[in-house]
């Protein structure tokens, strides 16, 4: 492929989109491609600013950061007139939006003569909400609007694109490349000699399953199994569930250490469970998985193109029985859960990837460039 000028517009610097970036702008650096990274001043914390400040150097189409709120506003407005001084200081070819705010002004924030491709990549954000609601008629609305102006969706599922398609529309290109690990995340984690029994890692909110997490261990608690568990992550939402497991007479059972980087996280406990009520292609999943961790999952997204032939072993979303059960079942069957754990880190070292994850998008945008001048 011929050398492209790609520009990255994204909103907050955390969590799986934030290292989608990241490892997608490393690899298109690493493949002769000149990048750029547009994205909020205001998010992130020391280990997006160290982050940045290690990768800078290498993005010959510069960073820049300004601030991009959360909910719709007139602050949106000095954000597009940022990213449309960026995008006239150095033409792009490929201007690719992530998530929901970063697509929207990936794509408003537009020349309407310019021979760039827009990308855009959900990453679930807008694909959440349904049109039962105010908020979700406002996103879902607006993704239409811009639904003409979006050469390629890159989606993380086979589960997102049909998600997309049902509840925004079909847009010309739609390519499905399943978010990657890289060699070094294969190498097993020890634990800590105090690992509890469970692991969350994750955003501390409602969508990601933590009040059923809960409710799931004091349902075993009543059983007389006195299962421990480490929840780690930040968010909104935790002091609730940390008043939750008190109510539920859990506050010495469950631990509430803070955000770390995943990897440390991994020593922390010997089964991680990830009850999402809704997911994309969640990275945590495929970082236990190559790291040889045993994966307890619910039912939601892309998790059982992750699991295969395995996918069987997911447990249905917002169910707090069924998670206890397959709580129960993995901690009394330890040859069977580590069997299980073998085979996910196979399948992950076959199809996950990211240099597979790389290509893949470069491809998507070759066919878009290829499409347009056509």
């Amino acid at each position: 492929m011929t050398p492209l000028n790609i520009l990255h517009v994204l909103r907050t610097p955390v969590g799986g989109l934030f290292r989608h970036v990241l490892d997608l702008t490393r690899g298109q650096i690493a493949r002769g491609h000149r990048v750029g990274l547009i994205m909020d001043a205001d998010t992130g914390g020391p280990a997006a600013d160290a982050a940045l400040s290690t990768l800078a150097p290498s993005l010959a189409l510069g960073l820049s950061r300004q601030p991009m709120r959360r909910a719709p506003g007139l602050a949106d407005l000095a954000a597009l007139m940022h990213v449309a001084r960026r995008f006239g200081a150095t033409p792009p070819d490929v201007v690719h939006g992530h998530g929901a705010k970063g697509g929207a002004y990936a794509r408003f924030a537009w020349n309407a003569g310019a021979a760039a491709i827009r990308a855009y990549a959900p990453h679930g954000g807008s694909l959440h909400y349904d049109r039962d609601s105010l908020a979700g008629r406002a996103y879902l609305g607006t993704e239409r609007l811009l639904l003409p102006r979006t050469d390629v969706v890159i989606v993380e599922s086979a589960h997102s694109a049909d998600i997309y398609r049902r509840k925004i529309g079909a847009p010309r290109l739609t390519r499905v490349v399943h978010n990657g690990v890289a060699p070094e995340e294969f190498v097993p984690v020890a634990e800590a000699p105090d690992a509890t029994d469970l692991l969350f890692i994750g955003e501390l909110r409602r969508l990601k399953g933590v009040d059923v997490l809960i409710e799931a261990i004091a349902r075993l608690h009543g059983e007389g199994r006195r299962v421990t568990a480490t929840v780690v992550g930040a968010g909104a939402e935790r002091d609730a569930f940390e008043r939750q497991a008190a109510a539920l007479g859990l506050a010495d059972a469950v631990r509430f250490p803070g955000a770390m980087p995943a990897r440390q996280a991994f020593a922390l406990g010997r089964v991680l469970v990830v009850p999402s009520r809704a997911e994309g292609l969640p990275y945590v999943v495929l970082e236990a998985g190559a790291a040889g961790k045993p994966v307890i999952a619910t039912r939601v997204g892309g998790n059982a193109e992750i699991l295969g032939t395995d996918a069987g072993r997911l447990v249905p979303a917002e169910d707090a029985a069924a998670l206890a059960a397959a709580i129960a079942a993995s901690l009394d069957r330890p040859a069977e859960t580590a069997a299980a754990a073998a085979a996910l880190r196979a399948r992950i070292g076959a199809g996950f990837t990211v240099d597979a994850m790389v290509d893949g998008v470069l491809a998507a945008y070759g066919e878009a460039i290829a499409a347009r001048r056509g």
